[in-house]
């Protein structure tokens, strides 16, 4: 008798992620559908994962970007997606584009290149959120904060408000930098995040956009999309659906948010 194997007989997807992260893979896996899979390369460069020119004509590659992708590039993928939303913020305008084309020089024409940024603004178009609360995790320090909204603001989002979570008085004095070295990454809680989203959710919002490929959250999907009425997006959510929509794959997925159904 056959047993599920994984195997991405209808798509395989490389994922670039931060080298001490385990949040991207898992919630992937735990959304992912039947006869699709990933694969991931681990990228231990410093933020962003690829650097403007002088001249701004282009950007060049961290080294483990590159050597991810030409790795990639024989493993006869459908989709490769830069799983990083603060490259996106610190790159600034321009960059997802310019980052795909570097990479797209590597990968080749048959192989789909995206960014977490880019899987954003689609779901948010797809989603019709036009006033999406932002909620960003606690490692981000006050420049990255702010690079985030100038991101979204110089990419036409208007944002109804932000939160950034806090993950209790055991995390308060620690720096943002420190948090994730520290073992917050593992120590991540689901429900106090559910229950400050719900209760800083400002009325005007029409949509949640939870940033962060390792930020813990897409078990919470569901719940909160029930109780605000609106559609939740989360940084993995919104990456898989669009690698799986660029691999021609249109699979429904329960219990991960309305974003699914499109």
């Amino acid at each position: 008798m056959k047993r599920r194997d994984n195997w991405g007989w209808q798509a395989r997807i490389g994922m670039f992620i931060v080298s001490s992260e385990a949040v991207p893979e898992a919630e992937w896996w735990a959304m992912m559908p039947e006869g699709c899979s990933v694969h991931a390369a681990r990228v231990t460069a410093s933020t962003p994962w690829a650097t403007w020119r002088v001249d701004r004509s282009g950007v060049d590659l961290a080294a483990d970007m590159a050597h991810g992708a030409e790795q990639f590039a024989s493993m006869q993928l459908s989709a490769v997606v830069l799983g990083h939303s603060s490259s996106g913020f610190v790159g600034g305008t321009g960059w997802d584009a310019a980052t795909v084309r570097a990479l797209s020089e590597i990968l080749g024409p048959d192989i789909a290149v995206t960014t977490n940024g880019f899987d954003s603004f689609t779901a948010l178009k797809t989603a019709g959120i036009e006033r999406p609360f932002l909620v960003l995790p606690p490692w981000f320090n006050a420049a990255t904060v702010e690079k985030g909204l100038a991101y979204y603001r110089d990419n036409g989002i208007t944002l109804s408000g932000h939160l950034q979570y806090d993950p209790g008085p055991g995390w308060r004095e620690v720096p943002p930098g420190e948090m994730y070295p520290s073992g917050l990454g593992f120590a991540q809680e689901i429900e106090p995040l559910y229950r400050q989203i719900r209760a800083a959710c400002p009325e005007q919002s029409d949509g949640v956009l939870i940033a962060g490929t390792g930020f813990r959250c897409v078990g919470i999907i569901d719940a909160l999309e029930r109780d605000l009425g609106q559609p939740v997006l989360t940084a993995n959510q919104v990456s898989l659906w669009n690698c799986l929509r660029l691999s021609g794959v249109r699979a429904q997925i329960p219990g991960y948010g309305s974003l699914f159904a499109h």
